[in-house]
């Protein structure tokens, strides 16, 4: 029996399907905690598959190819260094597992499956894995060690199990994405399994992004009374050892450095960016291509462009025709010379006259409207897409969720592009980003320091300056009140009447509520974009798009 075992939390970035990739992240963790000294490293769940794998993990291929690696870094362990705990698919029989496995001494010890497979939000587990028994602790280097997944420290079951069959610590993998305020939840469940059982718990997070979700990793400790052993950094890989000592009330760490966790702000800043730049670089483009309007959506997406890929990879491009203002030019000219970013003009007003003159028979006898401002988005979206088809690099898309919410955007023109990193902020959360950030810089971003974004993008009026005089409050109540409308039905899944008795007048929640069921059309066509609330457009919130349905309460 030993009464000493330092414990590696390797809080990695892995890439879905990049199997050997991951192998050799993991061989790479593994060395880092072997000259720590360290006897285990646990890593993240499903850590050889990457994770999310959805429904890549059914091929039978690739759950081939997971098994081998598993089993090759196994054989790694003969040399004496650290055992491993380790996320994998894992095949037994007909069934299909989220597992972890225990490797040591050049085999693998043991293998525990996924009790509580999550079924809502971005997660579909059910489809694709069966459901674990109830598991009993593994041994480790003469530890009795309770390894229950991710979820299955979301209910007690799991946990009481372990307790009861003789686990004296838990160490939990975990895929646990980033939305607002995670980290406290993560804590408050924690502390409930701690409560219940008794026993100490070492939570392991990966971080990076994967399509629309972003790992923000933030590993921690309990110790048995509930102190916080030890937290790690969110937004930033680490490998970190840390050691645990049996003293007469079981496991206990005392020398875990803590970690400061980011504001709000800070936090869902990092996100997008993490966000973007993952997704850019794991799908292997040079850099990135967007739209400037001298707006505060496009300011924002430049800067975390900037602050996520760096200058030399933003290309930001002005598209002016007859309603662009002398302010909206001044203001993106500036915005790029702070950014630093190669920066064009590229004025549309020869390919929306031709649209124009090519429709003008059909359209004859036929007042303008806004038909003719969407051909102005179009062209503008069919620019950028055909820049990033010569130079590779991807469009960035702009709208916010406010704007995507009530289909205040164009398809096939401002729509257009890869990937949103504001996909998920509403209008009110783009202006407070951005004055934070001109106050702010935090360590690992790109971007300039000091105010980046000019002063005027944040204090003028939006507009889509697609007719003479425009303003987004021409047809929008003011956007304070639109947010708070759109976060009560979106977010919160309010009645009518419920949002109603907060102070909004009656008419204009059914005509946002009208707007918002509508426009489903629009966002299944969506580019992706970083998840930042607990409910975004997309696999959280699965709407029909035929759909009559109105709440008249």
């Amino acid at each position: 029996m030993t009464d000493v075992l330092r414990i590696a939390i390797a809080q990695c970035n892995t890439v879905v399907g990049d199997i050997a990739g991951n192998l050799e992240r993991a061989r790479a963790a593994r060395a880092s905690a072997a000259a720590d000294g360290a006897d285990v490293v646990v890593f993240s769940e499903l850590f050889i598959a990457g994770y999310t794998p959805e429904d890549l993990v059914l091929k039978p291929v690739f759950q081939d190819a997971c098994r081998e690696a598993v089993e090759a870094l196994a054989a790694d362990t003969a040399d004496g260094g650290p055992a491993v705990v380790i996320g994998t698919p894992w095949r037994e029989g007909d069934d299909l597992y989220n597992a972890a496995a225990v490797l040591d001494g050049g085999e693998v010890t043991g293998v525990r499956h996924k009790v509580e497979l999550p079924n809502y939000g971005v997660f579909d587990e059910l489809r694709v894995f069966a459901t674990g028994a109830l598991p009993g602790p593994v041994d480790i280097r003469g530890v009795r060690v309770g390894v229950p997944i991710c979820e299955d420290i979301w209910f007690e079951q799991v946990c009481e199990c372990l307790a009861e069959t003789g686990a004296e610590l838990l160490v939990v993998p975990n895929g646990s994405p980033y939305w607002r305020r995670k980290a406290d939840r993560r804590i408050e469940v924690a502390v409930a399994r701690v409560v219940e059982n008794g026993l100490p718990l070492v939570y392991v997070n990966q971080c990076g992004g994967q399509d629309e979700l972003v790992f923000d990793g933030g590993s921690f400790a309990l110790n048995a009374d509930r102190s916080l052993a030890f937290q790690m950094p969110q937004f930033e890989e680490d490998v970190a050892t840390f050691t645990w000592r049996r003293g007469p009330d079981g496991w206990r760490c005392d020398d875990g450095e803590v970690a400061s966790l980011p504001d709000l702000d800070a936090a869902n800043w990092q996100a997008c960016v993490d966000g973007l730049r993952d997704y850019v670089d794991k799908n292997g483009f040079p850099g990135v291509v967007l739209g400037l309007s001298g707006g505060i959506d496009s300011a924002v997406c430049a800067l975390m462009s900037v602050d996520a890929l760096g200058a030399d990879r933003v290309h930001c491009v002005m598209l002016p025709y007859t309603y662009t203002s002398d302010e909206s030019l001044r203001d993106a000219a500036d915005l790029a010379e702070r950014l630093g970013v190669r920066y064009d003009v590229v004025p549309i007003h020869a390919p929306v006259d031709g649209f124009g003159e090519a429709l003008a028979p059909l359209f004859d006898g036929r007042d303008r409207d806004t038909t003719e401002e969407n051909l102005q988005s179009r062209a503008r979206g069919t620019i950028l897409m055909g820049i990033s088809n010569k130079f590779g690099s991807m469009v960035v898309t702009t709208g916010n969720k406010s704007e995507v919410s009530v289909g205040y955007a164009t398809l096939y023109g401002d729509m257009n592009g890869g990937f949103n990193p504001v996909k998920d902020l509403y209008k009110t959360e783009l202006y407070r980003l951005a004055r934070w950030r001109n106050g702010e810089r935090s360590a690992g971003l790109k971007g300039p320091e000091g105010e980046v974004i000019p002063p005027n993008i944040i204090t003028r009026a939006p507009s889509a300056e697609l007719k003479a005089d425009q303003t987004d409050q021409d047809s929008l109540p003011p956007y304070e009140v639109l947010d708070d409308i759109l976060e009560a039905l979106v977010e919160d899944d309010l009645g009518v009447a419920e949002i109603v008795a907060r102070g909004h007048e009656a008419d204009t929640v059914r005509r946002i509520e009208h707007l918002l069921y509508i426009a489903e059309y629009k966002r299944r066509q969506a580019a992706p974009g970083v998840k930042i609330s607990r409910r975004n457009f997309g696999r959280d919130r699965r709407y029909p798009i035929t759909n009559r349905f109105r709440d008249r309460g």
